[in-house]
């Protein structure tokens, strides 16, 4: 007989296992976690129960106990005999190495599941063991041959009435089609997914999943609303179990865009720390620490942005954004550089327009008219592949700055009015209000100063409330009244240069000064001197003092 205490020590584990399961039912993650733990600690949980055991580790961002776990129900179940049990653990162990790159250890578990599995007959593991085959070929092998593994991978789930390997099989088809260019099928597809996944239908380690794969694919596309629809529903469902860790820092992230996009960038400046918090030493890390960079660029922040476009390069992040910094800093040199160097290198479409939008506005800065078009058919390119309202906006402001250094006013004008209707559509403050600077520049290119002044003060507006330093400040230059000088103008840059040379300055001086390269001030000097019609530093100085510039 069984001693009292062995007998109470029985009842407490029998109430502990069933509370927990309880609590794992309700999606109290973190305490079903503790415990059944607890209980495993007392007498070795069964197979099943390790298996939920491992799902609440994972949930809660325990992975490495997680995948301990997991691998012990793998162990029993081969231990009893259950092939395809211990073949669907070793699955789990190895697709989540995968995604986490860990590809050493995650060919040895889907080896294992596959060697498990040859002898078998017919089932569900099997449409699993697709899964791997068909992620892969979606970023490296043939889509259309991905198209048909997914579609497989559906005909299985369907066949044995397994929802979480169905949703996956129709979100796997719909990234697919995607990138077969096939966005129209691929969209309505991934909307299917989100449907069984926001019915409940999955669990929650593949809604988490899945919810994390249709907001990337969003992105891809630039579809703005559908990436905030569904970020939404996915902070609702984070916010529905308040213990899930692994999904947030994605949300998050989006989030954060989403929030940038329409002006709030402090609350996406929160998000975006937070999303990085959670990211830790992941991969992710890099795009949330460039978001922060971003944010800090937009608002004149330089040596916080430069810090963080450093800390982000670590993960091999194209980054346009330092490149418009040394743009914003009058060093258009460097800057020319640094987005050249992104345009030959970034070719993903998802990656490129952001290089081929501060591409065209570099270049042209630059006085590349050539290069600028380039870029600008591009973008018109790729926004009629994808027919997504942000695309098109972007595309027609970057064709219309062409037409605008181009001096084809009228044209660069309809062009830009349209992508200010999109931006404006978007609820995009900030990119509307650049684009009403070109509008400006288009007007005054016309002649007519009165709606040149309109437009410049509607964006100085914006730029003022956003908090957007830089941008302000290059605003308030092109309000100032420009110098003529016989048949020509001197820019902005150029006005401050001559300034900074009737003081008494050196070339490196004014460089070091201004933050640009001495050989760009060397070509500044030069245009000065040719539109002053002068040859001498002091002919300029005189001039400068007779026009009352100093």
């Amino acid at each position: 007989m069984a001693s009292p205490l062995t007998v109470k020590n029985r009842n407490q584990r029998t109430q502990d296992l069933d509370k927990g399961r309880a609590l794992l039912r309700s999606r109290a993650w973190g305490e079903g976690f503790h415990v059944l733990l607890a209980a495993d600690r007392q007498e070795q949980l069964g197979a099943s129960d390790l298996e939920d055991l491992a799902s609440a580790a994972f949930l809660i961002g325990k992975g490495q106990e997680g995948a301990e776990v997991l691998s012990r129900a793998h162990q029993q179940y081969l231990s009893t005999g259950s092939v395809c049990d211990a073949a669907r653990c070793a699955f789990w162990l190895g697709f989540t190495a995968m995604l986490n790159g860990e590809n050493a250890t995650a060919n040895g578990w889907l080896a294992r599941a596959d060697r498990l599995l040859a002898d078998q007959p017919d089932c569900v593991e099997k449409g699993y063991l697709l899964l791997p085959q068909g992620y892969r070929g979606v970023h490296e092998g043939d889509p259309a041959a991905v198209i048909e593994t997914f579609e497989r991978v559906t005909e299985i789930g369907r066949r044995f009435n397994d929802h979480d390997l169905t949703t996956l099989g129709i979100q796997g088809q719909g990234r697919a089609l995607i990138r077969c260019r096939q966005v129209g099928r691929g969209v309505t597809l991934l909307d299917e997914a989100m449907i069984a996944v926001t019915a409940g239908e999955v669990s929650p380690l593949v809604a988490g999943g899945v919810y994390c794969s249709v907001i990337e694919a969003c992105g891809e596309i630039f579809d703005v609303r559908r990436a905030q629809e569904w970020t939404s529903a996915l902070e609702h469902w984070c916010e529905s179990q308040p213990d899930i860790v692994s999904y947030r820092g994605h949300c998050r992230l989006r989030r954060a865009e989403i929030l940038e996009l329409h002006g709030a960038w402090s609350a996406a400046m929160d998000e975006a720390s937070h999303a990085n918090e959670s990211f830790q030493t992941s991969r992710p890390a890099g795009a949330a620490m460039y978001r922060i960079a971003e944010l800090h660029r937009l608002r004149g922040e330089f040596e916080e942005a430069e810090k963080t476009y450093q800390q982000a390069a670590a993960w091999n992040r194209a980054q346009p954004g330092l490149a418009l910094m040394r743009l914003a800093q009058g060093d258009v040199d460097a800057a020319n550089v640094s987005i050249r160097r992104a345009f030959a290198d970034i070719h993903e479409p998802s990656r490129r327009v952001p290089v081929l939008e501060a591409y065209v506005e570099i270049v042209l800065a630059a006085h590349d008219l050539a290069s600028g078009r380039i870029g600008a058919d591009e973008l018109t390119e790729i926004a009629e592949r994808y027919d997504a309202p942000l695309l098109h906006a972007i595309s027609e402001r970057a064709m219309g700055s062409v037409l605008l250094a181009e001096h084809k006013a009228e044209s660069a004008l309809a062009r830009l009015r349209r992508s200010w209707a999109l931006f404006t559509e978007l609820s995009a403050p900030y990119q509307e209000a650049c684009t009403r600077v070109l509008i400006a520049l288009a007007c005054r290119q016309l002649k007519d100063e009165d709606a040149a002044l309109h437009e410049f003060s509607a964006a100085r507006q914006v730029f003022h409330d956003l908090g957007a330093g830089p941008d302000l400040e290059r605003l308030e230059s092109l309000l100032r009244k420009k110098v003529q000088t016989g048949n020509e103008v001197l820019t902005d840059r150029e006005i401050e240069v001559l300034r900074l040379i009737a003081s008494g300055m050196s070339n490196r001086d004014i460089a070091t000064k201004l933050r640009i390269s001495e050989k760009t001030v060397a070509r500044h000097v030069s245009n000065i001197f040719v539109k002053l019609d002068v040859s001498s530093r002091a002919a300029a100085t005189a001039y400068a003092f007779q026009h009352h510039l100093m």
